[in-house]
């Protein structure tokens, strides 16, 4: 048996930079912090049979992998070459569609759990590669590379991401005392609505894969605004993050009509009156989560929140990536 555990994570600043459309053209760039909030995977040599079975919100048992409906699960299985006796059980703190990350989680925790079945160990780099080559080239999902690398690394990271699709890797230079007033001061709550990203990725690709000058100029302006949230961070001046969570927020909605809607923008504006800097709309937007930066008056802003329907989840920041939590392999199956 082994059980690997990743984490979510959202998005501090410039977010949808790193979907190829964008970052072949101009460059990517993305920092992020993934939280205590895992998905956990389990995965199992069965002993009496050769069968495959895979459970999520579903449960499937097949003779072969081609057989799964599971496509994440199915070619993580064509990659390692694996075709049947085995079991996959995941569990997850959030649910999918919610904005935190929850497939490409399931991706690295898979493979990460794989390597380690086959006794094949990859650096966390290769990992996160590999997760996205399983998303995006095989399953051609519109989504990025944030994602992926997030729920490997882990941590309060920096992804630079060249016009290549090279990522490179760093840990954001920050305080302890900053690490903790940020995590007092976002406050992230569930709105209750769990949505597909597909549709506002896709828009948000088509339009900065055909030059549309309002979408591109747009994700120029939340790049720009990723790169002063981080130095914001850096210098400790950590109120100027809530302000420019409030610029992101104009610029997020002007890329797709769906990142946001009347309800979601009257649930912004009773967080501004009462307290909230600015906030954003975790993943492509539509649903999952608001991330509020408050400075005070906590107790109020989280009733206020309560009162218009939200559901507050509490968390702390992770840094320790996808790892194994349980390997109890003696014998292996290739």
């Amino acid at each position: 048996m082994i059980i690997t555990r990743t984490p979510f994570r959202f998005t501090l600043g410039g977010g949808g930079t790193d979907l190829p459309s964008y970052y072949s053209k101009y460059g990517g760039f993305i920092f992020a912090a993934a939280i205590n909030k895992y998905m956990l995977i389990n995965l199992n040599r069965p002993i009496v049979d050769d069968l495959v079975r895979v459970k999520y919100t579903k449960s499937e048992m097949v003779e072969h992998r081609e057989e799964l409906k599971h496509d994440i699960a199915k070619e993580a299985m064509r990659m390692m070459e694996i075709e049947n006796a085995i079991e996959i059980i995941s569990m997850a703190d959030v649910p999918g569609g919610t904005g935190l990350g929850s497939s490409s989680c399931y991706a690295v925790g898979l493979l990460n759990g794989l390597h380690v079945m086959k006794r094949k160990y990859i650096g966390l780099q290769e990992l996160a590669e590999e997760a996205c080559d399983l998303e995006i080239n095989r399953l051609g999902k519109s989504i990025g590379k944030q994602d992926q690398y997030m729920a490997a690394f882990g941590g309060l990271t920096v992804l630079d991401i060249d016009k290549d699709g090279t990522v490179h890797v760093r840990s954001a230079d920050i305080s302890e005392n900053v690490i903790d007033d940020l995590n007092r001061n976002l406050l992230m709550f569930y709105t209750y609505t769990s949505r597909n990203a597909d549709a506002i990725l896709s828009e948000q690709s088509i339009g900065a894969r055909e030059d549309k000058k309002n979408i591109v100029d747009n994700m120029h302006y939340i790049k720009e605004i990723g790169y002063k949230i981080l130095e914001a961070v850096k210098s400790g001046n950590i109120t100027d993050v809530g302000l420019l969570f409030d610029q992101h927020w104009d610029y997020k909605k002007k890329i797709s009509s769906q990142m946001s809607n009347n309800h979601f923008d009257e649930i912004y504006r009773i967080a501004k009156e009462n307290g909230a800097l600015g906030g954003k709309i975790t993943g492509a937007g539509g649903g999952g989560f608001f991330v509020f930066y408050v400075e005070n008056n906590y107790d109020n802003f989280r009733r206020k929140m309560k009162e218009v329907g939200l559901r507050e989840m509490r968390y702390r920041f992770d840094f320790e990536g996808s790892k194994v939590l349980v390997n109890f392999m003696n014998s292996v199956q290739e």
